[in-house]
């Protein structure tokens, strides 16, 4: 006895984050009538995984850790083959058990803020299984599709690109072009999937939120032809053409945090006004919307999709290689120009191009900052042009309410940055 040392105040904390984690699980599981575990099982077994990772480490083996791995599974396997309920086969309790047992362990061994995350993680997957399950039946066949190129083209192909420059200025990275490929993609796909899966129920700004996310232009092009079919709900088709294309300046500011952290704290400073600007039109319009027209979906293609994943690279390396080649030709002024050329379409392949020239120092700060706003205000601009076109005067002069707003902020911004 006197060889034992006492449990210093860390060791306290891991046993008791262990048991925590363990109710935790366990009370999720006490509402389910079926379980064969519940509150008090799941306290002791992340206890007793904390008990074993202790005594491992004090033998310096894993025999500890398996042994109790082994008897923690083959006993709650027992109680359901003992009284086996034929609406539930336990594998959910048993999976969560052992985890909770992990966790246990893992709390002990000094990963006590990742168990902690996990366990939360893994009672959210636990509490919401209806609404899980409800989500994979809405799922089409194509939508699954979608989900499995994403792993496609993130966890199989950028892996065995080679990570090193070449071409002309040293502007292209193989897997830094596919990792851009990558971002934009999973963009896509979560603002598709989440139309897909809430549908319309939550109206127009849902709907302009992760239709921006997904397709800012075909969310306006949908709805410019919805206010020239259905006139009545031309106020609902302005807001929504509002908030998708404030979406996508918001959506600029996340790709450059992600991308060049460097140059988003600067961004920002032509991002806020624009949104301030562009919020208040759209309040504006959300006032003047006295009817309640039926949202639809837009419709967008498959962001995932092979074709258009080397679509989007293989543009996206051609602006690379035009920007650095018009800033070293002719200055800043030849890659404005190429930013609002580009910037007419598609706002990524310009912004993540001036972003990686700023990573390899052949752009300044500044250049790079008003290069990607002049591709927001064509982009603003081609878009509202489009709204015009094909859904009448009336649209563009209620969706010009936001636009307008939204690019006097961006201009407002542009001016700030340059003075400073």
């Amino acid at each position: 006895m006197s060889d034992m040392l006492p449990l210093d105040a860390e060791q306290i904390e891991a046993f008791l984050i262990a048991t925590g984690i363990g109710l935790l699980i366990g009370l999720e599981r006490e509402r389910v009538p079926s379980a064969r575990a519940g509150l008090r099982t799941f306290g002791l077994v992340g206890m007793l995984g904390a008990l074993v990772a202790m005594l491992g480490e004090q033998l310096g083996s894993p025999a500890p850790f398996v042994a109790g791995l082994v008897l923690v599974g083959l006993t709650i396997i027992a109680a359901y083959l003992r009284h086996p309920d034929p609406s539930d086969p336990g594998t959910t309790s048993v999976a969560a058990l052992v985890l909770c047992y992990c966790l246990g362990a893992a709390s002990w061994l000094g990963h006590a803020g990742l168990a902690v995350m996990l366990a939360v993680a893994s009672t959210v997957l636990l509490y919401f299984k209806a609404q899980l399950r409800g989500m994979a039946t809405r799922l089409e066949p194509r939508d699954w599709i979608s989900i499995l190129q994403f792993g496609v083209l993130s966890l199989v192909i950028l892996p065995m690109l080679p990570d090193e420059e070449m071409g002309p200025y040293g502007a292209l990275n193989p897997r830094q072009v596919w990792w851009m490929v990558v971002l934009i993609a999973g963009v896509g796909l979560a603002g598709y999937a989440a139309l897909k899966i809430a549908g319309v129920r939550y109206g127009a700004a849902f709907v302009g939120v992760f239709g921006g996310l997904a397709s800012s232009t075909a969310t306006t092009l949908l709805y410019a032809r919805q206010a020239r079919a259905l006139p009545a709900a031309g106020a609902m088709a302005a807001l929504v053409i509002v908030i998708a294309n404030l979406v996508m300046v918001m959506r600029v500011g996340a790709i450059a945090a992600v991308v060049a952290p460097g140059v988003a704290a600067t961004l920002l400073r032509v991002i806020v006004p624009a949104l301030v600007l562009g919020a208040l039109g759209a309040f504006w319009l959300w006032r003047q919307l006295a009817e309640r027209a039926e949202a639809v979906l837009p419709t967008t293609g498959n962001p995932t999709e092979l074709k258009t994943a080397l679509g989007f690279g293989a543009v996206y390396a051609l602006v690379l290689l035009a920007a650095a080649w018009l800033s070293d030709f002719a200055g800043n002024r030849g890659l404005y120009v190429l930013a609002f050329v580009s910037g007419l379409t598609d706002v990524d392949a310009i912004t993540l191009s001036s972003l990686r020239l700023y990573a390899l120092e052949r752009l300044e700060l500044i250049a790079t900052v008003t290069a990607v706003g002049i591709a927001m205000l064509a982009n603003l601009g081609f878009k509202l042009g489009l709204a015009a076109a094909i859904g009448g005067r009336a649209l563009a002069l209620r969706a010009a309410a936001g636009m307008v707003s939204v690019a006097l902020g961006l201009l407002a911004g542009l001016a700030w940055v340059g003075l400073g």
